[in-house]
């Protein structure tokens, strides 16, 4: 039976899908009037336990009581019934639509069979001020910040949708920090009235700066549940990572310092480049025949780096120098043209296509920047294909083979060999070993400390400490979109977990 504070608490709940353990044997419970932080990094389980507790996804096993009675969630809908609402960063809501009416939409008052505008204005306005927000409830909720949106949706779920449990899944990720602030206090407010708020982030400090207490999952287990008072940031940065504090002191990493003594040219420099919202202004120099390393925790900023560099998203702050020439427009494309190449974090998403041969992933890129005029012949094709085939070991019967046959370290070898057929000056490698074997994460490492030895320049992004230690000449720590810190020569998985976790 569970306590009387408790309004959830679930035990003992797996979940696998073909092929992965998504979550095993996780208990988690949310106490009436607590926030509650649930920290992971990817693939940590963090969102197949809500899919569980909102019905998207039914457990292999396991149990869940709300108000201490058994429950079994059928459906988000039955959960929104039973009073568990979500709301999500991307906010989903109608914005062309009056603020009043995202509110009231299924449950609006009626009249004389027709909608009562006056009545469902007041009940939306009399529910918002609830939050303390000031809102022209007539107003289209598009003409309003994401912050104001997500209110809009916490309104719903309070005031229509009767939540004495809420998830904010990433709730702050899109939000200013005087927009995160109006958010916490609307969350204290809340807590107050005795809602459960399980609270989803990637960032440290907002999570001490308002939680209660703090369940940290890593690769589908429960690492544990702690009082957020009582956990030092370092000890949660270590649990979320799976190391121990003595672990991490008897580590030692293996690093070729042989490029020290060379003249160094720099081949990159950005200064005080930014995108409002996305990134704060950071300094990034990058040297010819040089890794440099960016670490941090997901959310971090790392891949917001990557991006802008590379011209996914504009920067709207600072300037971005390549090879001596300053970036005027911004693209991948434009990226190409000046010798800079990047390798997402998502190969299945934004890498590989997987209805498309090997040959034809590998020379995608280049054909790209040769223009769609100028198609490389098919001998041209080949000759790329099997160059990079066999430079990397590509493991594959023909370069004809679709990609998506191939297991996820030769995938990810595929998207290697597509950028570096464009001979870049510049590689960005964006998680570049995550989720592939260790034999092929150590033919990758090889080969990007060969590609620095013969004059390439490398950012490389992991989550894994040892790997950005061992390989990297120089180490930027991201920490809440921020140059948090930046080591060069002798730095140890202390002094970084350190940095990370805001403590140096």
């Amino acid at each position: 039976m569970a306590e009387a504070q408790d309004i959830i608490r679930m035990q003992g709940i797996a979940k696998s899908f073909p092929g992965v353990i998504a979550l095993e044997a996780v208990d988690f419970s949310l106490r009436k009037g607590e926030i509650h932080a649930l920290m992971g990094e990817n693939g940590a389980g963090k969102s197949t336990l809500i899919k569980v507790l909102t019905g998207v996804e039914q457990p292999d096993r396991g149990t869940i009581e709300l108000d201490g009675k058994p429950i079994q969630v059928r459906s988000p809908q039955h959960s929104q019934e039973l009073g568990i609402s979500t709301v999500y960063q991307e906010v989903n809501l109608c914005t062309n639509i009056s603020v009043a009416e995202n509110i009231m939409l299924g449950h609006e008052p009626h009249r004389f069979g027709s909608i009562d505008w006056r009545k469902m204005n007041e009940l939306a306005s009399k529910a918002i001020n609830r939050l303390s927000i000031d809102v022209d409830v007539t107003q289209p909720l598009g003409n309003y910040s994401v912050a104001i949106q997500q209110m809009v949706a916490i309104t719903r779920a309070l005031e229509v949708l009767s939540a004495k449990v809420l998830i904010l899944d990433e709730p702050t990720s899109s939000l200013d920090i005087h927009e995160t602030d109006l958010l916490f206090a609307v969350m204290r407010n809340l807590k107050k009235e005795g809602i459960g708020i399980i609270f989803i982030t990637h960032f440290l400090d907002q999570v001490y700066q308002i939680a209660d207490r703090i369940t940290v999952l890593r690769n589908g287990k429960l690492v544990g549940t702690f009082e957020a008072a009582s956990l030092p940031r370092v000890e949660l940065v270590a649990k979320m990572l799976g190391r121990s504090l003595t672990e991490l002191n008897a580590m030692s990493k293996t690093r070729s310092q042989e490029e020290e003594n060379k003249e160094k040219q720099t081949l990159m420099e950005a200064k005080g480049l930014g995108l409002t919202g996305s990134l704060d202004p950071v300094d990034l120099e990058l040297n010819s025949n040089e890794i440099l390393g960016l670490a941090g925790l997901l959310g971090s900023g790392r891949t917001e780096v990557a991006n802008l560099i590379f011209g996914v998203d504009a920067p709207d702050k600072g300037s971005l120098t390549v090879c001596g020439e300053k970036a005027e427009r911004f693209s991948p494309l434009e990226s190409l043209k000046r010798g800079v190449a990047l390798c997402p974090e998502n190969r299945k998403a934004e890498g590989i296509v997987g209805d498309l041969t090997i040959r034809e992933n590998i020379i995608l890129a280049l054909q790209a920047r040769c223009g769609w005029f100028k198609f490389l012949s098919r001998q041209e094709q080949d000759q790329i294909a099997d160059k990079y085939i066999k430079l990397l070991g590509i493991v594959t019967p023909s370069p004809d083979q679709l990609v998506k046959n191939l297991s996820g370290g030769n995938q990810q070898k595929v998207i290697l060999a597509r950028w570096l057929a464009t001979d870049p000056k510049v590689l960005i490698l964006d998680e570049p070993t995550r989720g592939i074997d260790v034999g092929a994460k150590t033919e990758i490492q090889k080969l990007v400390m060969k590609l620095a030895e013969e004059g390439k320049s490398c950012v490389f992004i992991s989550s894994e400490l040892e790997e950005v230690l061992r390989i990297s000449h120089r180490v930027v720590v991201m920490r809440d979109r921020k140059k948090a810190a930046e080591y060069a020569g002798d730095v140890d998985d202390q002094t970084l977990i350190h940095t990370m976790a805001g403590e140096l």
